[in-house]
């Protein structure tokens, strides 16, 4: 009896030594964004995410890539260094980090998503572990939340007149079928004054003007579905779609708020955090 209990203690004494190594190796969070070169909303939505992180998450040091090139690009030219996923994360290596967890800023699960997973699946044999947290939309549930903390931020008006509309923007491939589903969910709710269209997926701006005439709207208000109100806000919503919708005999007011100036979207970020940790 006394041999087998000195043998549970020392299998015991073996696994929180085991912990306790784990809990002692370096462990990074990774926050990775498209990007921008507008500076106001970066600080409303990028800079603020982060800075949520840090607060939340203090057992782990933070780091930021972006994923945009192009943007990347124009930000050196004025002396700005942004590092990619695949540069942070060799960086991480170098220094010795065995645990990341990489969180984007994305909207749904489309190209830019799947090429985060890909980085992260490519060098995971360099780590201990390396979690991959979801875009905002990417369950049932997280659809719907988004849609209530919408609807709630911009109510349309009771009469059939006004109609609001949550512009997104779009993919090439099967992730686009997300934006129909939230508009079908706003719907099925009874919130037939709030649609959902996108730039450059489906629903589109065509599949959204008929059925503005069908429901008789003459005033619509349109919203950025995206993380930070920059170029593609500033450009297609409220200018081309602004003009499009004002030759078309409607009155249009823009809203220039990126989703990641909400609280209650940050929070679903924060969650999705949580959940690539365990």
């Amino acid at each position: 009896m006394r041999n087998l209990l000195l043998s549970l203690l020392s299998i015991l004494c073996v696994g929180l030594h085991a912990q306790d190594a784990v809990r002692s190796e370096k462990t990074a969070l990774v926050m990775v964004h498209y990007g921008t070169t507008y500076d106001a909303p970066r600080q409303k939505t990028i800079d603020r995410l982060n800075d949520l992180a840090r607060q939340r998450f203090p057992q782990m040091d933070m780091r930021e890539a972006w994923t945009s090139r192009m943007i990347m690009k124009r930000l050196k030219a004025k002396g700005v260094e942004k590092a990619t996923l695949y540069e942070t994360l060799r960086q991480l290596q170098r220094e010795g980090y065995r645990h990341v967890v990489v969180q984007s800023s994305n909207v749904i699960e489309g190209t830019e998503q799947q090429q985060i997973r890909g980085v992260a699946d490519q060098l995971a044999a360099d780590f201990s572990s390396i979690g991959v947290g979801h875009p905002l939309l990417y369950s049932v549930d997280d659809a719907q939340r988004v849609c209530n903390i919408l609807v709630k931020r911009h109510p349309a008006s009771a009469d059939s007149l006004q109609h609001v509309v949550f512009v997104g923007h779009g993919t090439a491939g099967p992730a686009t079928a997300l934006y129909s589903q939230l508009d079908y969910m706003l719907h099925a709710a009874g919130h037939r004054n709030h649609h959902v269209a996108t730039i450059e997926g489906y629903p589109t701006y065509d599949t959204l003007l008929a059925q503005l005439r069908e429901a008789g709207a003459r005033r619509v208000k349109l919203v950025p579905l995206l993380f930070i109100a920059g170029g593609h806000a500033t450009n297609d919503i409220d200018r081309r779609w602004r003009q499009q919708l004002e030759q078309a005999g409607f009155t249009v007011d823009v809203v220039l708020e990126g989703l990641g100036e909400i609280p209650e979207i940050q929070a679903i970020y924060m969650e999705h955090i949580e959940s690539a940790m365990k």
